[in-house]
């Protein structure tokens, strides 16, 4: 942990120093220095860019938490059962390559303009990751591991929470952080229809209102946004899978 703190730390003095750099030499106001952003996200973050930033984190979490009732699951069940891979496969590989960004007209027709639209998008990007992530692990495990689970007279339940689940959560781990980058690119998108909250609706504003300083400072804050759920995850990940290190 103590590495990667000092990793992430040295790549974002690596950062601010080009960006400084690229500043100084451009010159002009569409390229702020780095330090003028940081003063102006500490003179307006709690008045200006915590609602639009806790409505951004709350339509992630809300999606990501569907997709975890939803695909886990599912999941489970496509790995455990050969009838219910045989099944559901045809439809998630028809389903999955579709551009998830391509349904927000048939998202916003059926659950409207509201929140509810951004966090059913939300959740059809991550449900499949999460699906094929679980199936794929639990098919990783090798038949013989239940044979004496079987014979010893364990349930179900109990296969499920010592071998099941373990083995899958570092494929579920791995599919989200890989699902969460792209769910915040398509938050953004999002963001710029049918609302007045969120990071994507505070950049695009600053853009039309030609003030590029607080445009800048929403996208320092919505990748701060993004750094925050990836370590969450790295976290969540050493302590859920401590059995792997």
């Amino acid at each position: 942990m103590k590495r990667r703190l000092f990793s992430a730390c040295l790549g974002a003095v690596f950062l601010f120093i080009a960006w400084f750099a690229a500043s100084e030499i451009i010159q002009l106001p569409i390229v702020p220095s780095p330090i003028r952003v940081a003063k102006n996200i500490g003179e307006i973050f709690f008045d200006g860019i915590a609602v639009h930033f806790a409505y951004s984190l709350g339509r992630i979490l809300a999606g990501l938490l569907l997709a975890v009732v939803v695909g886990l699951p599912v999941g489970v069940w496509m790995g455990w059962s050969r009838r219910a891979e045989r099944l559901l496969s045809p439809l998630v590989y028809l389903t999955y390559p579709i551009p998830k960004i391509a349904l927000l007209p048939i998202v916003m027709l059926i659950f409207g303009l509201g929140e509810s639209s951004k966090a059913i998008l939300l959740f059809l990007i991550l449900v499949f990751q999460v699906i094929v992530a679980v199936r794929d692990g639990i098919r990783a495990v090798p038949e013989e591991v239940f044979y004496p689970l079987a014979s010893l007279g364990a349930s179900f339940r109990v296969m499920l929470w010592e071998v099941l689940l373990p083995a899958s959560l570092p494929k579920f781990m791995t599919a989200i952080r890989v699902a969460l980058a792209t769910a915040i690119s398509v938050l953004f998108f999002t963001e710029t229809f049918g609302t007045q909250y969120g990071m994507g609706y505070f950049i695009m504003d600053a853009w039309l209102r030609v003030n590029y300083l607080e445009m800048y400072s929403g996208i320092v804050v919505l990748s701060g946004m993004g750094l925050f759920l990836f370590g969450a995850l790295d976290v969540a990940e050493r302590y859920f899978c401590r059995w792997e290190k």
